[in-house]
């Protein structure tokens, strides 16, 4: 129980901790409970592990135990994970009064951490199972020494990507293709002492990679801010988990709605970052596009997007959120906002405005579960003086593998595509520069096939735009069956019976 625990050891031990719950709850829910449970026992494994080193220090003084500033997070006594362990009846009773006082005695850190799961409903949860779950928690020790910072990190993030590929299409909220957000923290290359923002972060996985880039350059990374907001409550709470495991410290984020209520102001105005990673959801129609209209922050500087499509509302946020002097950002979209007619005027405003850098086309089936083909659209708030006034376009939809149902880059395109963008250079047939000129004169339209092209470019926007249209089509196809067996087990169970 007390000895190095190897990254394949973890993920086995972390996965099994998954199949437990099998057939008890459905596949989209594990998350709600595995990954609070393995943050409890984590956060109790590294208090016994300071405690012992706090006794050996102080020559067996258990009244430095008390200190709050020997120890990363307070457990309370009677709320440990051994105490948890040694009841055999209400557990899940047990479970949620340990996590409270763990949040009471954190409120800074802590606060809400451990989500609302139905640990007491022991229809779905009984006793049995639950102790099961600990028990096998219990099988390993997840101190410090046992299992560091970066390795428990990745341990997560494998757990996050299982969850994501048993619970289908709504993993896109919590759940973005890593490989893709390699490609985007490559080219913007944070620095170290930068402010890192995500408006729609998830499980924070963009805020993490950008924290690895620089780890993985040699450079200081604990001086780094990063900010996230995120509208759905488990997903920030599990982004939150994930940013404590992978050893941040100085990060904000915060549960609520970015468009309705952006988190981050000062002053009356949004605060402003020096690098911003985001995956926005894809042409949301539920959001209050009227008091968009008329923002008081000023996001409304190209337009009122439509009501059916969000997109624009996101892009012009994050747009509002750079800093102006260093400003830059990598954006995960589909490539509709590319070309969509709705939003042309939006378009011809935001090339006159200078601000795009760059326009990344890349392969399909990298949305989570979503055959669309995506694009990244880089900005940069002071370009070079070589590059005002151009665009870089590369067409990188074939540098991509797809492996055992699995579409994901690999490390020579992204090497590939991040070097042409660094590069500012243009291969034929792969990468094109377009002036704001040339872009106008194209009705705005950013569509990469328009510029970097063998077959002069007008049918392959056509047939992009068509794509779109069919990707659209199966999205919200899978979404209404999605909702519509929501809507049946919900009368099944209110029913008690069968429902015809």
């Amino acid at each position: 129980m007390s000895s190095r625990i190897t990254l394949d050891e973890l993920k086995s031990y972390l996965w099994n901790s998954a199949v437990l719950l099998r057939t008890h709850i459905d596949a989209g829910s594990y998350k709600q409970y595995i990954f609070p449970l393995m943050f409890f026992k984590r956060i109790c494994d590294v208090y016994d592990e300071e405690c012992a080193e706090i006794l050996e220090e102080y020559d067996g003084d258990e009244d430095a135990i008390e200190w709050e500033e020997n120890h990363r997070f307070i457990v309370p006594k009677g709320f440990h994970w051994t105490d948890v362990r040694s009841v055999s009846e209400n557990v899940g009773v047990a479970i949620v009064n340990a996590f409270r006082a763990i949040e009471k005695a954190n409120p800074e850190k802590l606060q809400g951490v451990f989500g609302d799961g139905a640990w007491t409903n022991k229809n779905r949860l009984p006793d049995k199972l639950l102790k099961d779950l600990i028990e096998h928690f219990s099988s390993k020790t997840l101190s410090m020494k046992n299992c560091p910072e970066d390795e428990l990190g990745q341990g997560y993030e494998y757990l996050i990507k299982k969850f994501a590929d048993d619970s289908g299409h709504t993993a896109q909220e919590f759940y973005t293709n890593r490989t893709v957000v390699h490609l985007m923290t490559e080219m913007l290359k944070p620095q170290s002492s930068e402010s890192i923002y995500d408006p729609t972060c998830g499980s924070a996985g963009m805020l993490i990679s950008a924290i690895a880039y620089l780890k993985q350059q040699g450079l200081e990374w604990r001086n780094v801010k990063a900010y996230g907001q995120e509208i759905n409550a488990l997903t920030s709470a599990i982004g939150r988990m994930n940013l404590f495991l992978h050893g941040v410290k100085d990060f904000h984020i915060v549960n609520d709605d970015t468009l309705k209520k952006p988190a981050f102001v000062e002053h009356g105005e949004l605060m402003q970052f020096d690098l911003v990673l985001a995956n926005p959801p894809y042409s949301i129609k539920q959001w209050d596009r009227e008091a968009f209209s008329a923002d008081k922050y000023g996001r409304n500087f190209l337009g009122t997007p439509p009501q059916g499509r969000a997109d624009y509302a996101f892009f012009q946020h994050i747009l509002k959120s750079l800093d102006p002097k260093n400003g830059r950002c990598a954006i995960l979209f589909p490539h509709g906002v590319l070309t969509r007619n709705d939003e042309k005027d939006m378009r011809e405003k935001l090339v006159k405005s200078d601000l795009i850098e760059c326009v990344i086309g890349i392969g399909k089936n990298l949305f989570f579960n979503s055959p669309m083909e995506a694009s990244i659209i880089v900005c940069r708030t002071q370009k070079k003086p070589a590059r005002r006034g151009q665009v870089l376009f590369i067409n990188a939809k074939n540098e991509v593998t797809r492996k055992n149902s699995e579409s994901y880059l690999e490390e020579d395109h992204i090497r590939k595509i991040a070097q042409t963008y660094i590069n500012f250079s243009t291969e034929e047939g792969f990468s094109a520069i377009g002036t704001i000129e040339q872009i106008l004169s194209n009705g705005a339209s950013l569509g990469v096939p328009l510029y970097v092209s063998h077959n002069g470019g007008s049918i392959e926007v056509l047939e992009e735009d068509l794509n779109d249209c069919i990707s659209e089509w199966l999205i919200s196809s899978h979404l209404f069956r999605e909702k519509y067996n929501g809507l049946f087990k919900y009368i099944y169970s209110k029913a008690g019976e069968d429902v015809e």
